[in-house]
């Protein structure tokens, strides 16, 4: 095996780390130099100095849910007291408020409801299109699209040129967890497979639909699994392109039953700056101060990261296990200036709709917005 400092020159310089050499790095490395070399990276890929960030809503339109994920806090069982689904008038006035407060994306994830048709999502991306034709919907993670197939009785490509056809424009990467299936058998054994995941998100490219790829980590699985999970989202971009982002984040297991001591925060920037490193394909990486909070994904931001992420009007998901942080649009600013960036607000295809320039950030009324939750 080369030197540490022979094979972070080679992914500097955009050579592609083969898998032992990436874990090599990942096991081996000082967390400096890692994250040198990946900001390094970070500089190539986006040599402007710009922080982006997208003003978006996740809209959790229900929590009936028959997977069982031993890591989720969020669902409950179909029939369950506390089982809802939101009313389409009231995910329209959330979408709404987003609109009147300049944001661009709606990200649309529920539980896993078998009771719910195809139908029901057709008709909800067809009412917010109607109502808000400029919204972007980036929604619908592939375990959602899977059980749309089976209760449809359509194939994924079907059900996403269903979806497609009634207004959805992307997908997200969610569901995706350790793409490694002894890990899945493990934490969550009723949902999609790992080549399920792949399946589903080959099935989107193929129809024009970009998606994004997440990885949750510090559930059961090793260092060699998160870099196998790396290598195999390195290997599907290469046969669709169809990736935009890649976002990771850590367990979090408060009020969950899987009890696995928590990852820190060096961990947290050790897997950004491995995965800036490994995935040479895949343009964009995002920060996650929804689950590290704002302070680490503004370190991130020196680890390779290009992108804080979404303001994030709603979160529940993640919001159910304890872990609640809030940020502001004058925050975000603030913190990606504080990293030595330029800020600017992007959408989801990550063209850049402003930059703010130190003299807009008072100028801008949308520069004090708050996020808020809106629990169901």
């Amino acid at each position: 095996m080369p030197a540490i400092g022979e094979l972070l020159k080679k992914a500097v310089e955009g050579e592609r780390l083969s898998p032992e050499e990436a874990l090599f790095l990942y096991e081996k490395a000082p967390s400096l130099a890692l994250g040198r070399a990946a900001d390094q990276v970070r500089r190539r890929l986006h040599p402007k100095p710009l922080g982006t960030f997208v003003v978006d809503r996740n809209i959790n339109y229900a929590n009936a849910c028959v997977a069982d994920c031993s890591f989720c806090a969020f669902y409950r069982k179909p029939g369950h007291p506390e089982a809802y689904r939101l009313p389409t008038a009231e995910i329209l006035r959330r979408v709404g408020e987003l609109v009147d407060l300049g944001g661009t994306q709606v990200l649309f994830q529920g539980g896993l409801d078998p009771d719910l048709p195809l139908s029901f999502y057709e008709e909800l991306c067809r009412a917010v299109k109607a109502r808000y034709p400029g919204i972007h919907l980036h929604s619908f993670s592939a375990p959602e699209i899977d059980l749309m197939s089976q209760v449809s009785g359509k194939s994924h490509r079907e059900v996403l040129e269903a979806l497609r056809a009634a207004g959805l424009d992307s997908m997200p990467g969610g569901g995706a967890e350790i793409l490694v299936e002894r890990v899945r058998q493990a934490v969550s054994p009723k949902k999609l497979s790992a080549a399920g995941w792949f399946a589903v998100h080959r099935a989107a490219h193929e129809t024009g639909l970009k998606t994004t790829a997440t990885m949750t980590y510090g559930m059961v699985e090793t260092l060699a699994e998160r870099i196998e999970h790396l290598v195999r989202l390195r290997d599907l971009q290469d046969e669709t392109g169809g990736f935009r982002a890649f976002i990771p984040w850590s367990f979090q297991r408060g009020h969950t039953v899987l009890n696995t001591p928590p990852a820190g925060g060096m961990e947290y920037l050790r897997v950004i700056a491995i995965s800036r490193l490994t995935l040479d394909n895949i343009p964009n990486l995002q920060a996650g101060w929804v689950t590290e909070g704002p302070k680490l994904a503004q370190l991130a931001l020196g680890f390779g990261a290009n992108d804080f992420g979404g303001i994030l009007l709603d979160e529940v998901v993640v919001g159910a296990t304890g872990v609640v942080y809030r940020v502001d649009q004058a925050e975000v600013l603030r913190l990606i200036r504080g990293a030595g960036r330029v800020p600017a607000q992007r959408n989801t295809k990550y063209e850049i709709l402003k930059i703010f320039h130190d003299e807009d950030t008072n100028k801008d009324p949308r520069a004090n917005l708050q996020p808020h939750s809106v629990r169901a």
